[in-house]
């Protein structure tokens, strides 16, 4: 008997794949597609699950930088936000990655973990039991086979039939006006850098890089890699993609140049990337913004796309998909392990839902702002005002990095740190070594950081010694003098108070079993 099928090998399965090979499961990946997709997709990480990754060592192997960044501008409904002026409290982190990039660095992760992938596997239906799946697949050969496990997750996609099949609905909006233009191009002199973000265009001026308004639509010119600039509209069309074959006909340069054109009112002139390069044209008619009505039924759990699908304005989807992830995978692995606490499971629902409604509104919000209309150009500049006030733009920038995340965890002091992403800090341990603290979630075991004096804490945490990690030193600007760090970064408790942290070990990790052969880990 398995541990968990995951149906869907792409980041948010591999990631997940990942997350429980370290919690101690034996997941079993099955995709459909015999390779990485190299299809041109996201080109980026923002926000909260870019400190994620850096927990796990990953953020330094897609990038080759030690420690995040923040960045020092973004964007909001095409409105650039001047994030520089936030400093220390800039929560928006920035990963440039391609999707494709990316996966290839995950499916290596799985491979050095052990995990095993399938390719060429597609799920075709489940049968759920009392204590188990049995998953149906499909292989390349047309054969069939049958995987039993403990667990079936769906990070399957948009149109997931993992979802489908557990009859959990999918509400949302689709905006059929909507067209969507992405093409990769070769470098033109038509588009050159300018500071700030910004980007010249001949016949026209300087304009924003990341998004630029006008009344009759977006356009976005990405300028990141020299030989490959990408460019990308967003037009309102009574007739999606009226003057052109329709929408299941290819896409061409000469489609993506008039689209530019009305958009900015200049006439641009676009070729194909150099022989050899990734190539891209891509018209996607209509906008879907939907979230599905439960991420659970019983055995079966949905992650990523399979739970929701938003518009793509600052990579949401990936920062909320991953998250869910590394939220439900050591929930899983405690269940599998027999410590999971009674109401573990529910909480990944409970947690995660609410998030995926969240960020459902933020886009919404999002696309509302970058609609064509004299009423819409009014409520752009009203918006503008207010992101000149600096809490509006913390506000605002919380929001879309998903860094206004808290928790319920019991804790109702509105000052303590219990329930936030744990903060970034430079933690001295007893035996001298001075390590950054997302260093010490790479195995992503929960963690008590214990800041008192002589470590007077760690003692308490023995009882749970064979799934927690302690590990006690000193930490300028702590926010606590204890912090109980669950495996997805949140944090469970924090304070001095022994009696009131065994009552929070044994809220999310489960009864106390005292190992003597198993001393506390200092690390």
């Amino acid at each position: 008997m398995l541990d968990v099928v995951i149906s869907g090998g792409g980041p948010v399965g591999l990631f997940l794949a990942c997350e429980l090979k370290l919690a101690g499961a034996n997941p079993v990946v099955l995709e459909r597609l015999a390779g990485v997709n190299q299809a041109d997709k996201a080109h980026g990480l923002t926000g909260q699950v870019v400190r994620l990754l850096d927990n796990r060592g990953l953020f330094e192997r897609c990038s080759g930088s030690a420690v995040p960044a923040a960045a020092p501008g973004f964007f909001f409904g095409a409105m650039t936000l001047p994030l520089h002026e936030l400093g220390a409290d800039n929560p928006m982190y920035l990963l440039p990655i391609n999707q494709r990039d990316f996966e290839r660095v995950l499916n290596e992760r799985a491979a050095e973990l052990g995990v095993d992938v399938r390719r060429g596997y597609e799920v075709r239906s489940f049968t759920q039991l009392d204590e188990h799946v049995e998953v149906l697949a499909s292989d390349e050969d047309g054969g069939e086979a049958t995987f039993g496990a403990r667990f079936l997750v769906g990070c399957d996609g948009a149109h997931s039939v993992v979802r489908k099949q557990s009859g959990i609905g999918f509400p949302g909006y689709t905006d059929e006006q909507i067209v969507d233009r992405t093409a990769l191009i070769a470098p033109s002199a038509q588009f050159r850098p300018a500071p700030g973000g910004r980007v010249y265009v001949q016949g026209l001026g300087e304009i924003s890089g990341h998004a630029h308004r006008t009344e009759r639509g977006v356009v976005t010119v990405a300028l990141l890699d020299p030989e490959r600039p990408l460019v990308h509209t967003v037009e309102w069309e009574d007739e999606p993609a009226g003057a052109f074959p329709g929408p299941g006909a290819p896409m061409t340069l000469t489609e993506m140049e008039a689209s530019i054109e009305r958009v900015l009112g200049a006439p641009v002139s676009l070729a194909s990337p150099p022989d050899g390069a990734p190539t891209l044209l891509r018209r996607l008619c209509g906008r879907n913004t939907r979230v599905a009505d439960r991420y659970r039924d019983r055995r079966v759990f949905l992650a990523g796309d399979a739970a929701h699908v938003h518009a793509a304005a600052g990579g949401p989807g990936l920062n909320l998909a991953l998250q869910d992830a590394a939220n439900l995978a050591w929930k899983l692995a405690a269940d599998l392990h027999g410590w999971a606490p009674e109401d573990l499971l529910d909480t990944y629902e409970t947690e995660r839902h609410a998030l995926g409604r969240r960020v459902f509104m933020q886009t919404q919000a999002q696309t509302a702002l970058m609609a064509p209309g004299g009423d819409v150009t009014a409520l752009r500049q009203l918006f503008a005002e207010f992101l000149g006030r600096r809490d509006n733009l913390q506000l605002v920038a919380d929001l879309i990095a998903g860094a206004d995340v808290r928790y319920a965890m019991g804790e109702e002091d509105p000052a303590a740190p219990t329930g936030w992403f744990v903060p970034s800090l430079a933690v001295e341990t007893q035996d001298g070594r001075r390590v950054r603290l997302a260093e010490l979630l790479r195995d992503a075991s929960p963690v008590l950081l214990d800041l008192t004096e002589g470590g007077e804490l760690t003692t308490a945490t023995e009882p749970w010694s064979d799934r927690v990690t302690a590990v006690a030193g000193r930490a300028a600007n702590a926010p606590a003098s204890a912090l109980l760090i669950r495996p997805d970064g949140y944090v469970a408790w924090a304070g001095a108070d022994p009696d009131r942290l065994r009552d929070a070990l044994t809220r999310w990790f489960g009864p106390a079993r005292f190992r003597k052969a198993s001393p506390c880990l200092l690390r």
